[in-house]
């Protein structure tokens, strides 16, 4: 159905280690040539190392193909097995008996085997894939194998392909006579975006695809290479499930809705989200519980316009129920707990999905929480008018040498009337960020008011929703404020 509905004649995505799907990026060219070059000049021991998904045995097989009649190859998958069972496997598949024999035999018979390829003038090429898995004494027996030799050439070339652990592995005191026998080591590189887009262009053309139109559209295949991390096992399965959920959906081109779902499936696309944005872990939790909040809410029949009403509303209305707290008992000497100046959570998350035009950016600095004294500043373009003059976070000499804060306190006043939490939280609801900023900063630093992480993560995450350049500096102190 699936390749129907695209017009493909086989399926562009598969598993198998197909060498027309082998997309011949530099990286992989030169690794192939190195491993062709290696094996017909007789080298004897070569390798090549790789991340897994990167191609490894599709390239394997190309070599081995490439090679054509001018060899006898080789190729052993299985692995997780003793010296022994590994010399057996090689003889089995050369097509010898080894029921009955020891290790003395089985050498004898292969030594023979050899000397008579040797004469009608072919090698023999083993492969050993996943060669990390091998125990030291499998890698030992390997190179005692290449000890099969006549004065002017090797009998047998191996090719031990592997993930980065077998570099580990080559690296241990213990194989150091192995390593000194490998004299050709090839890497494989993940995409490029460029190089991933091409990879994807040649898998469609070999499944006959006919590019009349674009199957993926550019911010699609920018989401793939991003998120594939440029390997090509990730590109297929990501592609793979694009396609079978856009057929589904009766979808042409493939856009990136789709890969954002498909990406979701296959759990791919939560931790680079996170890491993209440079926002903590647990700011990026938040902005997705509120996410789902608000498609929960719009999936129960809510109306995107009457959603934003309702939020603005709570908003309001809580932030209107604090200041009437802060004001009653006066604003000057009155002591503020972190407890009693947090609005709920929820509400600033609401507020935070409110479609608002994002503010001047905050020029907040990263001081130590321990000092005292702090030059904040919120800009004054967002700031609205009011009966007062506007409110500036930035203390002179005189306002730092009125401050009397215990730098432990756990309960600290407002003793002073321009560093007011109550005008900034005023700003706030009048959808401020650079007042979100500058709280969060205030709660961060436990100046003014008490050290309160959580109510400043909120803050955060409501500032960083709109875009404000201060709320991401700010962001990357956190942790360290908060340990």
């Amino acid at each position: 159905m699936v390749l129907d509905y695209y017009n493909l004649a086989e399926q562009p995505f598969g598993v198998t280690p197909d060498t027309r799907h082998l997309y011949p990026s530099p990286t992989h060219r030169e690794a192939l040539a190195s491993l062709l070059y290696g094996v017909q000049s007789g080298r004897g021991f070569m390798s090549i190392i790789a991340k897994p998904g990167m191609g490894k045995t599709t390239l394997l097989f190309q070599v081995l193909q490439q090679l054509g009649q001018s060899a006898r190859t080789v190729f052993l998958f299985q692995t997780l097995c003793s010296s022994v069972d590994l010399l057996r496997s090689l003889l089995r598949d050369l097509g010898m008996e080894t029921h009955g024999y020891d290790v003395l035999q089985m050498h004898s018979k292969l030594n023979e085997y050899l000397l008579t390829e040797c004469r009608q003038g072919k090698r023999l090429v083993v492969v050993v894939d996943e060669a990390q898995n091998l125990p030291n004494s499998a890698l030992e027996l390997l190179r005692m194998l290449s000890n099969f030799e006549t004065p002017r050439e090797k009998l047998m070339q191996i090719i031990l392909a592997g993930q980065p652990q077998l570099a580990n592995k080559l690296a241990s005191p213990n194989l150091v006579q192995l390593r000194q026998r490998i004299s050709m080591v090839a890497h494989l590189k993940p995409f490029t975006p460029e190089e991933t887009n091409g990879y994807v262009g040649h898998r469609l053309r070999v499944a006959g695809y006919d590019f009349r139109t674009n199957l993926f559209t550019p911010g699609a295949g920018a989401m793939i290479a991003r998120h594939s991390e440029g390997i090509p096992r990730n590109i297929n399965n990501i592609c793979f499930n694009a396609l079978s959920l856009g057929c589904a959906l009766e979808r042409k081109p493939i856009d990136e809705e789709i890969i954002r779902e498909v990406l979701d499936d296959l759990d791919l696309g939560s931790e680079n989200f996170g890491s993209e944005s440079g926002v903590p872990a647990t700011i990026c939790e938040t902005r997705e519980s509120a996410h789902k909040t608000s498609t929960a809410a719009a999936e129960a029949g809510m109306g995107t316009r009457g959603r934003v009403w309702l939020t603005r509303c709570a908003t309001a209305a809580m932030l209107f129920l604090m200041l009437i707290w802060l004001l009653g008992g006066g604003r000057r000497n009155t002591k503020v707990f972190a407890s009693e100046t947090s609005p709920a959570a929820a509400t600033t998350a609401a507020r935070s999905q409110s479609p608002v035009a994002p503010a001047s950016p905050s020029a907040l600095g990263s001081q130590s929480p321990d000092t005292s004294a702090k030059n904040y500043s919120v800009p004054e373009s967002p700031t609205p008018e009011t009966g007062r003059s506007k409110v500036t976070v930035g203390p002179s000499a005189a306002i730092r040498s009125s401050r009397a804060v215990a730098p432990h306190a756990k309960e600290l006043s407002v003793v002073n009337s321009e560093i007011d939490p109550a005008e900034l939280w005023k700003q706030v609801a009048n959808e401020s960020t650079s007042a979100e900023v500058a709280l969060a900063n205030l709660y961060l630093d436990g100046v003014v008011v008490p050290q309160n992480c959580p109510q400043a993560q909120v803050l955060l995450l409501a500032a960083l929703k709109e875009g404000n350049k201060g709320a991401e500096s700010l962001s990357a102190a956190y942790e360290k404020r908060c340990q």
